[in-house]
């Protein structure tokens, strides 16, 4: 009786079993004796058929000794460890355990389905740095509603990606979420375009894209002015990027939904950001051209909807980071705007998406559906 379903891409140093239980299949991961927990265990690059468990670990620190009678500094030396499994069964949960067997450890995710008929949730959010306080309260309201199939993360998740010391108080907040689903996260100005980012997220790609079920996204690098250096090399990387935005939403048109994330959205309510994006706005006739069904974004601290020639764009940067004010409302496309922290959730199927917009006290600020299968 053929049990091995999954065949090993093993990271050095590490014992990896997947093994068989009344419950479904499990994946035991040893890590090396003395290693200290710093972020995670979290999932991400998941498909029907693959994943890549990652976590961090804390292998020494670091002591910054300024001149006299400055407070002396410490940051942790992290390092990041994964492995990644391929030939896994479609729409099917794995649960998993990193370490010596403890709860901390311990983790599940499932696959994306292989039929666009399949039901499921996602939630979106973002910019959760800055008030790791506010932050927690967002993600603990979030965990009231259930825990999604995956999470799309808009960006800005520290305030400074090359810090490390930021990174294991951004992944304690999320431990419970992300332990439990499929990490997508998008990159922000805040991430700086860091290392940090590639090596915790395992990509090699400052922009991809991937299926679940019915649906498409593409995850986009919007931060240009950290992409590359001088002025040339930038509007290179941008053209580059939007010839593949286009390649990419013309190669799935057969999608029931195609969604685009980005940090930087194309339209504001913020007075002093309106034109501060002038390489999304310009993207927004593509995105008619390729009928997609919502565009998904962070940077403005707070809640905004709009509905422009049949495309939601919805802004939710409101994880933690301090407010803005939602002073300027776009003529003629506005559908709802508020200044407090929030998350969207996504519920979707072959018929309809439905998204709930909802703020840090559970209170319901928007809600509306996009039918499936739309034809255009």
């Amino acid at each position: 009786m053929n049990r091995i379903l999954a065949l090993l891409a093993i990271s050095a140093a590490l014992c990896v079993a997947l093994v068989f239980t009344e419950h479904g299949p499990s994946l035991r991961v040893a890590m090396a004796a003395g290693q200290k927990f710093a972020g995670g265990p979290y999932v991400v690059g998941v498909t029907s058929k693959s994943a890549t468990v990652a976590w961090i670990v804390q292998v020494d620190d670091v002591t910054f000794h300024p001149p006299s009678g400055a407070a002396v500094l410490t940051a942790p030396a992290l390092r990041v460890q994964s492995t990644t499994l391929t030939g896994l069964q479609p729409d099917t949960r794995y649960e998993y355990n990193v370490g010596s067997g403890g709860d901390e450890g311990k983790g599940s995710f499932k696959t994306a389905p292989s039929s666009s008929d399949a039901a499921y949730r996602f939630v979106v959010y973002g910019d959760n740095r800055t008030r790791p306080e506010v932050h927690a309260k967002v993600i603990a309201q979030l965990l009231n509603h259930g825990i999604p199939n995956f999470v799309v993360q808009t960006g800005d998740m520290v305030a400074d990606g090359n810090d490390s010391s930021l990174w294991p108080e951004f992944f304690g907040i999320e431990r419970q979420l992300l332990r439990q689903t499929a990490f997508f996260p998008a990159l922000g100005n805040h991430e700086r375009n860091t290392h940090n980012f590639y090596e915790m997220f395992r990509n090699d790609a400052p922009y991809y894209s991937f299926n679940w079920g019915s649906s498409h996204f593409l995850i986009l690098n919007s931060d240009i002015s950290n992409a590359e250096e001088g002025s040339t090399a930038r509007d290179t990387f941008w053209s580059v990027q939007r010839q593949w935005i286009e390649d990419d939403l013309k190669a799935h048109q057969d999608a029931y939904y195609r969604f685009v994330v980005a940090h930087h959205p194309p339209f504001t309510a913020v007075t002093r950001r309106q034109g501060d994006n002038p390489h999304m706005t310009a993207l927004v006739p593509l995105l008619e051209k390729y009928h997609v069904s919502a565009g998904l974004f962070g940077h403005d601290h707070n809640y905004q909807h709009y509905l422009r020639n049949g495309i939601h764009y919805i802004t939710t940067g409101g994880g933690g980071a301090p407010l803005y004010d939602v002073d300027t409302p776009p003529a003629n496309i506005t559908q709802k705007v508020a200044s407090i922290e929030n998350f969207v959730t996504v519920s979707a199927d072959s018929r309809a998406a439905h998204f709930k917009a909802i703020d840090i006290d559970g209170k319901i600020l928007d809600e509306f559906e996009i039918p499936g299968a739309m034809q255009h």
